[in-house]
């Protein structure tokens, strides 16, 4: 392995994608790809030409995919978008990874399970996905890992972060606009903070190639979310506590919040296959809650409780 492997970040400007171009920096030089190029080169996912020129120009030694279309209502008016980026351009990124052996990394999600069950999914638990979001993300991990690529799929779920949009930064801005909100508490997952999944993103990158790690080895399947369990209102009444909002906060089930997309009833991952392999610790999803509160602060932003 090169001693400063090129990595190619493709979806750089997303809440995971923002916080993987530092975690990997001191790993290898990171190539930033967007949609609009505003840090790096651009590509289009939807458009192959786009995505083989992207691998031509910048002729990475890994690729790390953290774009996704994660619109989960509006995919089900667009099937054929969301299959394009989630499904179609993950089957070109595997055939063009294959040969020569490049290692990858990319992101999946809790919803490729139906949510009807009452323990942790395992990475060997059927996938029933109910969306189409859920449908077209399982479609683009089986493109990987049936390629034979050397990649590994994390699955994750309830990604959250200072950027993008997410439940932890819709809550403290409702939190700014009004007294009572009714929150879902019979939907049961892991809150997963965005950087925790970034910086064991890299400890791994970086093991590929500094370290102890063989990518033929350890590729495949893993869950990979924070510690611990909650519901949305048990999350939202964190986020609440810790920031001290006087707004009241109410639970209801699923059916007084319809959604076009159904969402997974229960979607907590066991991440003991992770843990086992890697050897890192995934902490508390309360614990990350409260060090991302805490970096809000520290930057002043403006979504700062």
């Amino acid at each position: 392995m090169t001693d400063t492997p090129r990595i190619l970040l493709i979806g750089s400007d997303g809440q995971v994608g923002w916080e993987l171009r530092r975690t990997l920096a001191p790993v290898g030089q990171v190539i930033a790809a967007s949609f609009d190029g505003a840090d790096g080169p651009a590509v289009d996912l939807t458009d192959s030409a786009s995505l083989r020129r992207l691998f031509h120009e910048t002729a990475p030694d890994a690729v790390v995919n953290a774009a996704a279309y994660t619109a989960v209502d509006r995919a089900e008016t667009e099937p054929e978008l969301a299959q394009a980026i989630n499904g179609d351009a993950l089957a070109l990124m595997a055939e063009l990874c294959t040969a020569p052996r490049i290692p990858v990394i990319h992101y999946s999600t809790d919803f490729v399970f139906s949510g009807v069950t009452d323990h942790p999914y395992r990475e060997e638990d059927p996938a029933e996905p109910r969306s189409v979001y859920g449908r077209t993300k399982l479609a683009g991990e089986q493109a990987l890992l049936d390629s034979g690529a050397p990649a590994l799929v994390l699955r994750t779920a309830w990604v959250y972060g200072v950027r993008g949009r997410n439940f932890l930064l819709t809550m403290l801005n409702l939190f700014r606009e009004r007294t009572e909100l009714r929150i879902v508490d019979d939907q049961i997952g892991t809150p997963t903070w965005s950087r925790m999944l970034a910086e064991v993103s890299a400890q791994i990158t970086y093991r590929i190639f500094h370290g102890s790690l063989d990518i033929e080895q350890i590729k495949g399947l893993y869950h990979v979310t924070g510690g611990g369990a909650t519901s949305w209102f048990g999350f939202a009444e964190a986020i609440r506590e810790a920031t001290g909002s006087q707004c009241r906060l109410t639970p209801i089930p699923t059916s007084e919040y319809p959604a076009p997309a159904p969402r997974p009833a229960y979607s907590v991952l066991d991440t003991g296959h992770f843990r086992n392999t890697f050897g890192l610790a995934l902490p508390d999803w309360r614990q990350s809650l409260a060090l991302c509160l805490a970096d809000l602060r520290e930057q002043r932003s403006p979504y700062t409780p």
